[in-house]
């Protein structure tokens, strides 16, 4: 199939155009994910009888590939970016509709390990194609409609299982393998219907690392190890602490949802009024909260209702988090997008590695010091936001930039 041009794609019915395909894959990637994140908790407790040091390793585990998105470079070399999206996709559905077959440690590691690499390895090339495919002036609009696109893929899934998983008595295995072959079906289609586009700025397939970057990696960095034991550790208290059910936890994933898809489109307006850095300020002073907060849940006995408004205000305030891919595309040349998309996504991971594993153990322990270290984290993601310019762009990438002049690259 020839390519087609990013300039000659307006010719193309709507329903062929990169932003289609952008919004389908949008929408096939949640649907496993959401719910192999949904069924996660109670499946591996009830089936598998996981402990804090379990669901560490787990999600240690899931994080290697992140940790080596970098490898990403490497495939370019042979295959297009558009191809490699859709081959993980697919990886990532096959992945999911098994994963009710390993009910064990040793066989969920390996099955999340395989999820791992096609979730992983899509993320890094989709926001790659992404920040391609988008015109800067649009971009924030946008991204916050695909956040809400995927929002809403994301609540059928929940919402099925939340009407369907005590009426009908629902097994794991089919709940896993309906939304496996689900993301399959529109991996197939995405192959079959979308011409290969071909991004007027080739990306440069080799390692890059750039001084003048520097802010973005930190940035990156911080929000990985604080990401991480939200997503590790949040859920599991909910079930472990709270006795939640999976039609339960399902149910607060569903009003976290509802208020995402609504807010999310509204962010991507306020990020693209106020800026970057103001919004990621919001973020971070908001999260501090949450995790102090999270922290009080053990130090002072607080209840569930306080626990769940928790966990849907951290994802509100997780709607900024797309800022931090705007501020790169302003900052960045524009043949960068691919490789930096992969280094950030290593970076993003480094802490993700180790931290579960490391935690999960002190979780047995003293479960308020994780989010007490989560919320110090917080702060230092506050400090470095407020190193962004009120209008980042090439050669003016922080508040530093006017005073020492970026080094020769």
């Amino acid at each position: 199939m020839t390519p087609v041009p990013l300039s000659e794609a307006r010719h193309l019915p709507v329903w062929r155009r990169p932003i289609a395909l952008l919004a389908l894959m949008a929408i096939a990637m949640p649907l496993s994910f959401a719910t192999w994140s949904a069924l996660l908790n109670n499946f591996v407790i009830e089936v598998a009888s996981f402990e804090g040091k379990h669901i560490g390793w787990l999600h240690s585990v899931r994080e290697i590939p992140g940790f080596l998105a970098i490898g990403v470079i490497l495939v370019l070399l042979l295959v297009r970016e558009q191809v490699l999206a859709l081959v993980s996709l697919a990886l990532l559905g096959v992945a999911t509709a098994i994963t009710a077959m390993f009910p064990s440690l040793g066989g969920l590691l390996f099955v999340t390990l395989l999820s791992s690499i096609g979730f992983h390895y899509y993320e890094t090339v989709n926001q790659s194609l992404q920040l391609q495919w988008l015109p800067k002036d649009r971009a924030p609009q946008i991204l916050g409609w695909l956040v809400a696109v995927g929002s809403a893929a994301t609540f059928v899934a929940y919402a099925c299982i939340v009407v369907t998983w005590r009426t009908y008595d629902l097994p794991y295995g089919l709940v896993y393998a309906v939304a496996g072959v689900l993301t399959l079906g529109i991996t197939a289609w995405c192959a079959l219907a979308f011409p290969q586009f071909e991004s007027p700025n080739p990306q440069v397939k080799k390692f890059v690392l750039r001084r003048r970057y520097w802010l973005y990696y930190a940035l990156q960095f911080m929000s990985g190890a604080r990401r991480q034991i939200f997503v590790v550790f949040a859920a599991f208290m909910m079930v472990e602490r709270f006795g939640y059910d999976v039609h339960e936890i399902t149910s607060l994933y569903l009003v976290t949802l509802v208020l995402s898809m609504v807010a999310t489109p509204i962010f991507g307006q306020v990020v693209a009024r106020f800026g970057e850095r103001n919004a990621l300020t919001f973020e971070y002073i908001g999260l501090t909260f949450v995790f102090l907060a999270y922290g009080g849940l053990f130090w002072f006995g607080w209840g569930v209702v306080l626990a769940a408004t928790l966990y849907v205000l951290d994802h509100i305030f997780f709607g900024f988090a797309f800022a931090l891919k705007t501020y790169f595309q302003k900052i960045a040349d524009p043949g960068d997008m691919a490789p930096t998309a992969a280094v950030a996504f290593t970076i993003n991971h480094i802490a993700a590695v180790f931290l579960p594993a490391a935690l999960g153990y002190l979780w047995d322990s003293s479960p308020g010091s994780v989010f007490g270290l989560a919320a110090g984290m917080a702060l230092t993601s506050l400090a470095l936001a407020l190193m962004i310019p009120r209008h980042p762009e090439p050669g003016n990438e922080t508040v530093f930039s006017g005073v020492v002049a970026a080094p020769a690259e």
